[in-house]
């Protein structure tokens, strides 16, 4: 597999503990200068993920990480560099990221986006597209598809094995 090549996995995650430790493993692996694309209908668990990644960014299960959907990005400061979370669901046009300094974010910072259908031109190149989908087991279960392009294509096994 060459690096150009975007690799897949696809990971159960019986209960919100799973979903919590993928996102730690997803936060260990990430790097500034690149993405996790979150995706997936309401309630399909974006933001529980989100919010157990930047703690683990953090280092901090106890931090406090409210949901950007008014503020559209929060950044956070941790040990390795930055991480901005954005929740673009109420994004008009991907015209405004320009505004909300989204190349400083690319540059700098891991962007952990919700709703990344709205980035338009701005997907980036190094990117972890992940989408949660609701399954019928139990309520918190939920199916993880992961796809890994750039220097994410080559960190997916190690998502992928427990």
């Amino acid at each position: 597999m060459t690096a150009a090549e975007p690799e897949t996995a696809t990971i159960d995650l019986p209960e919100l503990a799973a979903t919590e430790r993928l996102a730690g493993k997803v936060a260990a692996l990430a790097r500034p200068g690149e993405a996790v694309l979150l995706s997936g209908p309401l309630g399909a668990g974006k933001s529980a993920f989100a919010r157990a990644f930047v703690r683990a960014w953090l280092g901090d299960p106890a931090a406090e990480v409210p949901s950007p959907t008014f503020t559209l990005v929060q950044p956070y400061d941790g040990p390795r560099g930055s991480v901005w979370h954005c929740d673009l669901y109420r994004l008009g046009d991907p015209d405004e990221l320009a505004e909300l300094g989204i190349e400083q974010g690319l540059a700098e910072a891991v962007l952990l986006v919700e709703w990344p259908d709205r980035l338009g031109p701005w997907v980036p190149v190094d990117r972890l597209e992940l989408a949660l989908e609701m399954c019928q087991q139990a309520e918190d279960a939920r199916r993880a598809t992961l796809v890994g392009f750039g220097g994410w294509a080559g960190r997916i096994r190690a998502l992928a094995a427990g």
